[in-house]
């Protein structure tokens, strides 16, 4: 019977010509939690305001709102405070979504600015990287030429 070639030795060498480089996995993973980070930074505050654009209009609302549900002397009255309830509602709503569209389009613009800073970070890394990679590789093809070519 015969024996099988043991590649271990030559898959060790092989790798071993062909160095890989953490440093950069680890730069690419500290500036993705990075951009992470400032974007739950920005979701946290548009989420924060909202909320509390959403208090104060619910509390606005329930005051105007006691007017509506105090006794009146005249039948009339009761509707006149209904009208002028939904007339106020109406214009707070208005007021409120656009405080609403205020928060989002701050948030739009500032996740923006992030998504472009960390397109702009990310191809200088990619440029850099590929530039020593290939530095890195045609050193490790000419060493290995030249190892066979002595052989």
């Amino acid at each position: 019977m015969t024996n099988p070639q043991d590649f271990t030795a030559v898959f060790k060498d092989m790798m071993g010509a062909f160095p890989v480089d953490t440093k950069a996995m680890e730069e690419a993973f500290k500036s993705q939690t990075t951009l992470a980070e400032k974007m739950s930074k920005v979701a946290l505050e548009a989420a924060n305001k909202s909320s509390e654009l959403s208090a104060k209009w619910t509390q606005e609302t329930l005051g105007k709102f006691a007017a509506v549900a105090s006794a009146k002397a005249e039948p009339a009255d009761y509707a006149k405070a209904s009208t002028d309830f939904a007339t106020a509602t109406a214009e707070a709503a208005s007021e409120q979504m656009a405080a609403f569209a205020e928060i989002v389009k701050k948030a739009q613009t500032q996740t923006m600015e992030l998504v472009l800073a960390a397109g702009k970070d990310m191809s200088e890394d990619m440029t850099s990287a590929a530039k020593k990679v290939q530095t890195e590789a045609t050193a490790a093809v000419k060493k290995a030429t030249t190892a066979a070519a002595a052989k």
